[in-house]
């Protein structure tokens, strides 16, 4: 274990933003994490795991500590279910990846999201009907202040809409090293009616879908609209779904009766924020090196240099707009720092 001192973490975080770091260290078990804590107690820490969902707009003054911590294992099984734990630091789609293959279903929607393991849980990932909350079984954690080990249960999670306890009352406070599933065996519980997966099935003339054939749907529609990090710097959706009163949905829908929308209660009503984006004429549009995806809107994008404060400029931008027009605000997804 080695720290590092003014380490750049371009290649730390999906947007590509060449910020620095005062000190940084990979670590690899909890061992080492706790040691690392101890030791460095005086010193302020951040927490990095994939660097998938963050907007870095400045230089980390601070202990970055990478959660570099793998393995997969089986806790416990019986005919229909099995509960599985991974580490933090295991990449969240090679992990999708190798539950499919074992035929363990109920993450297979979730494939291709960036990230890894252990910040899944902070922002209750979620995509084509499915969330993480939905086969979350507990998560082991470490006080970063205290080194207490504590195991936080589903409920005691607080999930909701790209939210959890880790977002808000224990913000800060505590690092995720595992994360238990409970997913099944058989008889799995398929989801096909959200966004684009059915036509896909259609279009790839599955007739009986699998968890494997809906994971290989999935992952071709998000490859045909959210653009590779590895080729272009993103963060994938940058903005969350504004949920609206029924007050406020009456009014859009009369004023924008063509807007597409789901209904998340008999009272609140989710509008998809890339439409909303993409008609207040953002799609596309290049501003210096940050812009957003021309195929989808809301994917903002790293040209190449771009200053995470100039993305930030940006979104800040899309924001302004979209409240004109429409009267709804948008909030980030993205953590921004």
């Amino acid at each position: 274990m080695q720290i590092e001192e003014q380490k750049s973490l371009k290649n730390f975080n999906t947007f590509g933003i060449d910020c620095q770091a005062s000190f940084f260290v990979s670590v690899s078990s909890v061992k080492d994490l706790k040691s690392i804590l101890s030791s460095e107690k005086n010193k302020p820490f951040f927490v990095l795991g994939g660097g998938s969902n963050i907007l870095l707009t400045k230089d980390i003054e601070a202990m970055v500590l990478h959660i570099n911590l793998k393995g997969i294992s089986v806790i416990s099984e019986n005919d229909f279910e099995i509960i599985i734990e991974a580490q933090g630091g295991e990449n969240w789609h090679d992990f999708v990846h190798y539950c499919i293959g074992h035929n363990w279903g109920g993450i297979e929607n979730l494939s291709l999201i960036p990230g890894n393991v252990g910040t899944a849980p902070i922002q209750n990932i979620g995509a084509y009907g499915v969330e993480l909350k939905d086969v979350f079984e507990s998560c082991q954690t470490i006080h970063k202040t205290t080194l207490k080990e504590k195991t936080f249960t589903l409920e005691e999670c607080q999930f909701g809409y790209r939210d959890s306890i880790f977002k808000n009352a224990e913000k800060g406070n505590y690092i995720i090293t595992s994360v238990q599933f409970r997913l099944t065996k058989k008889n799995h519980k398929l989801k096909t009616s959200y966004g684009a997966i059915q036509q896909e099935l259609e279009k790839r003339n599955v007739e009986k879908p699998t968890i494997q054939a809906i994971s290989e749907a999935v992952i071709a529609i998000r490859e045909s609209k959210l653009p590779n990090p590895k080729v272009l710097g993103n963060s994938g959706s940058f903005f969350k779904n504004p949920v609206i009163s029924l007050a406020d949905f009456n009014q859009f829908r009369h004023n924008f009766p063509e807007a597409p929308f789901y209904e998340v209660s008999s009272t609140e009503f989710k509008i998809p924020a890339g439409w909303l984006i993409e008609k207040a004429g953002f799609k596309g549009q290049r501003f210096g090196d940050a812009g957003v995806h021309k195929n989808q809107a809301l994917v903002l994008v790293n040209y190449g240099n771009a200053q995470g404060a100039e993305i930030w400029e940006l979104a800040i931008k899309i924001q302004e707009k979209v409240k004109d027009l429409f009267g709804i605000y948008i909030e980030p997804e993205v953590t921004v720092i």
